[in-house]
């Protein structure tokens, strides 16, 4: 059994360690044109494409109830989510909503503790999640970048992060009613279906030039069947087996894939601040998931 959930562990590690590489492709893709909702877009597009191979037959959930979930956890882990923390990126720093968005293992916690019996919070979470939280905030802003304070985009990346931990919660209730894969499926479905409403001002990127260079169609199947496909199963398959509250704290490691990926891909300097800032966070999630 221990071996068992210390693949689970390995599992969202993974995960978060290959959406904190993300922020490259997008990077790219943005670089020739594109914007947030067209990446968003293609992303679960192409996802819900791949997941129909896997899940071709079941079409809605036993109730309109579960249906409503599924359409709820779509926009909160999908297409709200995405469109408030890029509206967001616009109004105030990007270090602002790398930091804030970086609250949502707290939200989670917060959340499970007034809607789920029986939950409860040790010692060791608290103290995990407050030098977890430290050693972001040393990665992202590097001793360099002062916090300024942007009330409405300050604003939307927390409610942005609250909407994860609303994600979280509505998986982790349908999730034993229903197969992770249909689960995934109906989020690519309802997060594609109600992002639409943002190609009004901005239509869809379809130039099929643009879309036929490798350098697009590479980043699109990275995003859309690695980060997509693959890591929203896998972490919805997490929240399953490890529970949100363990499996959240695992998002403080985003900031360092990020860094990391920057550092051997793009080639910027990590600081003794921002190793420091790794070594906080590291230990920070271990003391945050250990159980007992």
């Amino acid at each position: 059994m221990r071996v068992r959930q210390g693949y689970y562990h390995l599992v969202a590690i993974v995960v978060v360690l290959i959406w904190g590489t993300t922020f490259i492709s997008s990077k790219i893709l943005i670089e020739r044109g594109f914007s947030p909702q067209d990446i968003f877009f293609y992303r679960f597009f192409l996802a819900y494409c791949g997941i129909w191979l896997l899940s071709p037959r079941r079409l809605f959930a036993d109730s309109w109830k579960d249906e409503l979930y599924l359409l709820a956890a779509g926009m909160s882990g999908g297409s709200i989510f995405f469109y408030l923390q890029n509206r967001a990126l616009e109004i105030t720093q990007a270090s602002n909503v790398s930091f804030i968005i970086c609250t949502s293992p707290l939200l989670t916690a917060a959340l499970t503790l007034l809607c789920v019996r029986g939950e409860r919070v040790r010692r060791s979470f608290v103290y995990g999640s407050i030098a977890a939280l430290v050693g972001v905030g040393l990665v992202i802003f590097n001793g360099s970048v002062v916090l300024k304070i942007s009330p409405l985009g300050d604003f939307l990346t927390l409610l942005a992060s609250g909407l994860w931990a609303v994600y979280s919660l509505i998986v982790r209730k349908v999730a034993n009613r229903y197969a992770p894969v249909f689960v995934t499926r109906k989020i690519f479905f309802y997060g594609m279906l109600t992002i639409l409403p943002a190609f009004l001002t901005r239509p869809l990127m379809t130039d099929p030039r643009l879309l036929l260079e490798p350098a697009v169609w590479g980043n699109l199947l990275f995003l859309g069947l690695a980060a997509s496909l693959g890591c929203f199963l896998l972490w919805n398959i997490v929240l399953e087996k490890l529970g949100t509250i363990r499996a959240s704290n695992y998002l403080y490691l985003n900031p360092l894939a990020t860094l990391l990926g920057a550092f051997l891909i793009l080639h910027e300097r990590i600081t003794p601040i921002a190793l420091a800032g790794i070594a906080l966070v590291l230990i920070g999630v271990y003391l945050a998931t250990k159980k007992g």
